[in-house]
């Protein structure tokens, strides 16, 4: 699995989806108060409690000192402040290079705690291959971001990955449709609680038939009604269709039994998906 990276990712920059030299760097500000000579840890240290003070100009400062000297952590909060408009003027494309930097200098790394942001930046490297970047060389290549997913996926376990990558193999988005092998990859993601992977999944086993099972209408009822309880806003307004179609189709014992389950939880609530 590290030879994808290895190979994928400089593959990636040579097909122009990184022009680095194609738009200015951002200078570093001489004014911040932090010292350049520091260590990359102390500046990483610095510049997040800066920023947990609200101080986001000294911390963006300190943070590009400790990313050009090597710190992973210090990219990838740089390249998630630029992704969000966190203190920063809000830019997807460098925020992309941030992030693809990290995956291709820290990838033989991440046993050395670097981990965590390598799939973090794999899995972003993914949400912008999805869809592109706007008056910027990446666009939308469904196959590559459905590669990064698989491999944030298998190698890193990112919950995040599992279910981009169940709901890509469920559409057929950049390959074959594998309804099947969606729920398994959605399985994984809804053992570990996430709201979304629960209510996709658990309206994948209401009738069965997309994924090719017996239906299970209450487990499925009953995951859609978790999810419902600990989604975010934004995942709300696509569950809770799916909820309410399913609880109008369902009977009333399947109702009362499935939210007796979510009351309880006391009851695993993803199906077992055989290998």
């Amino acid at each position: 699995m590290r030879r994808f990276l290895r190979y994928a990712v400089p593959a990636l920059v040579l097909a122009s989806a990184v022009a680095v030299a194609d738009r200015p760097t951002h200078a570093l500000d001489p004014e911040a108060v932090v010292s350049p000579n520091a260590g990359p840890l102390e500046l990483f240290a610095q510049g997040f409690k800066a920023y947990q003070r609200g101080e986001k100009t000294e911390a963006v400062a300190a943070l590009r000192y400790a990313a050009d000297k090597g710190h992973a952590g210090a990219r990838w909060k740089l390249g998630r402040m630029y992704a969000d408009g966190d203190g920063v003027e809000k830019d997807d494309y460098e925020a992309f290079k941030i992030f693809e930097s990290i995956v291709r200098e820290h990838q033989e790394d991440d046993g050395a705690g670097n981990a965590a942001y390598v799939a973090s930046a794999i899995v972003a490297l993914g949400d912008y291959l999805r869809t592109g970047i706007p008056d910027s060389p990446v666009q939308p290549n469904l196959a590559q971001a459905r590669q990064f997913y698989f491999h944030a996926a298998s190698y890193f376990g990112s919950t995040r990955a599992q279910f981009q990558l169940g709901r890509m193999l469920l559409d057929g988005e950049g390959g074959s449709a594998s309804p099947r092998q969606a729920a398994r990859w959605l399985k994984l993601a809804a053992e570990k609680h996430d709201p979304a992977a629960q209510a996709l999944l658990g309206y994948l086993l209401f009738d069965g038939e997309k994924i090719d099972m017996d239906a299970e209408p209450v487990r499925g009822l009953a995951m859609l009604t978790l999810a419902m309880r600990s989604a975010s806003p934004s995942d709300i307004t696509w569950i809770r269709p799916l909820q309410e179609q399913a609880f109008s189709l369902a009977s009333e014992a399947e109702r009362r039994t499935a939210i007796a389950y979510v009351q309880e939880k006391s009851e695993p609530m993803t199906a077992t998906i055989a290998n």
